[in-house]
């Protein structure tokens, strides 16, 4: 089984990530964000969220590309281990 490395930039709108990976709310809403899955905040940019927060851009895209990785290698780990179950 493959799985997509994604990360994501500033561009990104927030509703884009929630359809990513909805594990990423919980970084949204750490910055005061807890209206994650209304109509205005689905067409915002990431930047627009961290500006509009008080929240360093680079600083919160950083956060959610790392989170979007841990997730991805915890993807991959277990799928290898589940192939060596069955072999």
């Amino acid at each position: 089984m493959e799985f997509e490395k994604i990360q994501i930039d500033k561009d990104t709108l927030v509703g884009e990530l929630m359809e990513i990976d909805i594990t990423t709310a919980p970084i949204l809403m750490s910055i005061g964000m807890h209206c994650i899955g209304c109509p205005a905040s689905e067409m915002e940019s990431i930047e627009e969220a961290a500006w509009v927060h008080g929240m360093d851009v680079d600083e919160l895209v950083n956060e959610i590309n790392a989170h979007l990785l841990r997730r991805y290698e915890e993807k991959v780990a277990a799928a290898k281990e589940a192939e060596a179950k069955t072999e």
